[in-house]
């Protein structure tokens, strides 16, 4: 410990204070065995901290790695806690973007679909380290909040997770490598459908199946043949764990691999895909409704998807989107 510190409580975010608990699981309150100290569930009961939380807190630190993407919840619990902090310093430990802090995608939420999986009119895959996103918020007014950014020494913007000369360890059970954090921002749609997307599968976010999915090579080749910048289609079949969308059955899974992390733009492969598997099932597709327009940000995804011609008119709009949103936040970078 460091002295003049005393640790008084925990909070832990979705997956608990280790990362382990699978997405969306209710995480309690307990008393951690290793330090004594009472770990408060972020993912329970309450997503903020309530005062009782912090009555025997003066200074709140946050120290937890996103993955740069908008649908993450940390971040937003980042957020509301710092909210909720009035009065109490909140400090931010920074962390490396995992899929660079140089690159912004996905355009951009419509307040009408704020939720705990986009809390703020950011970007999809939003260009920014942690410390950033939340100094950006606060300077342009968003996050009323006394935040302090401790920044990380040697970051540039331009770094993948593996320039960084860090360790991997998973954010969350799911996203396992630095491609599955890549292809998130995308592959994540598939969670508001019925198509499995990959959970309780070898590759997380890597993977889209369903029973239905038999042509799965067919549509493989078909995308292939997009010339999609950075990616490969291939199909296989996988055996669903139980407690998963498909749980124990062996479905046919449509499979994405980055071939070059450099050219990867994640949404224009989620929509892709989607697309490609619509348009040969349009019966057996289906939406979970409320799910993909909060995913999303808004209903322009689900309309893209059902429509000829719906994409290629939709990514160039995200694409103007995405670039406002990087100029925005520029005067609040703090990395090269």
């Amino acid at each position: 410990g460091t002295p003049g510190v005393k640790l008084t409580a925990l909070y832990g975010p979705e997956h608990g204070i280790r990362g382990v608990a699978r997405a969306g699981d209710h995480v309690a309150t307990f008393v951690d065995s290793a330090t004594g100290v009472t770990v408060y569930s972020l993912y329970g009961e309450t997503r903020v901290p309530t005062p009782k939380m912090l009555e025997n807190v003066d200074v709140l630190l946050y120290d937890i790695q996103d993955v740069g993407a908008r649908v993450y919840t940390y971040e937003w619990t980042m957020t509301l806690s710092a909210e909720a902090a009035k009065g109490k310093k909140f400090i931010v430990l920074d962390r490396p973007n995992p899929i660079r802090a140089d690159r912004v995608d996905g355009g951009i939420l419509d307040a009408k679909y704020r939720s705990f999986v986009g809390w703020y009119p950011v970007a999809l895959r939003y260009g920014l380290t942690v410390g950033e996103l939340a100094t950006y918020l606060v300077g342009t007014g968003q996050l009323k909040a006394d935040i302090t950014v401790v920044p990380m020494q040697g970051y540039r913007r331009d770094m993948w997770w593996s320039d960084t000369g860090l360790g991997w360890i998973n954010p969350s059970p799911n996203i396992r490598s630095a491609d599955a954090a890549l292809l998130y921002p995308g592959t994540v749609m598939f969670e508001g459908t019925n198509l499995n997307e990959g959970r309780g599968m070898e590759m997380p976010f890597q993977m889209a199946g369903a029973p239905y999915l038999t042509d799965a090579g067919a549509i493989a080749a078909e995308l292939n043949a997009l010339k999609l910048p950075g990616v490969v289609f291939d199909s296989t079949s996988q055996q669903v764990e139980a407690g998963y969308k498909h749980g124990g059955l062996k479905v046919p899974v449509l499979m994405v691999v980055v071939s070059d992390r450099e050219q990867v733009v994640p949404i224009q492969v989620g929509l892709h895909m989607l697309r490609a598997i619509y348009k040969r099932h349009p019966k057996d597709f289906q939406w979970r409704q409320q799910s993909i327009d909060r995913l999303f940000g808004s209903t322009r995804l689900r309309a893209a998807v059902e429509k000829e011609g719906g994409i290629e008119a939709l990514l160039p709009i995200l694409e103007r989107e995405s670039v406002t949103f990087k100029a925005a936040t520029r005067p609040y970078w703090l990395y090269k």
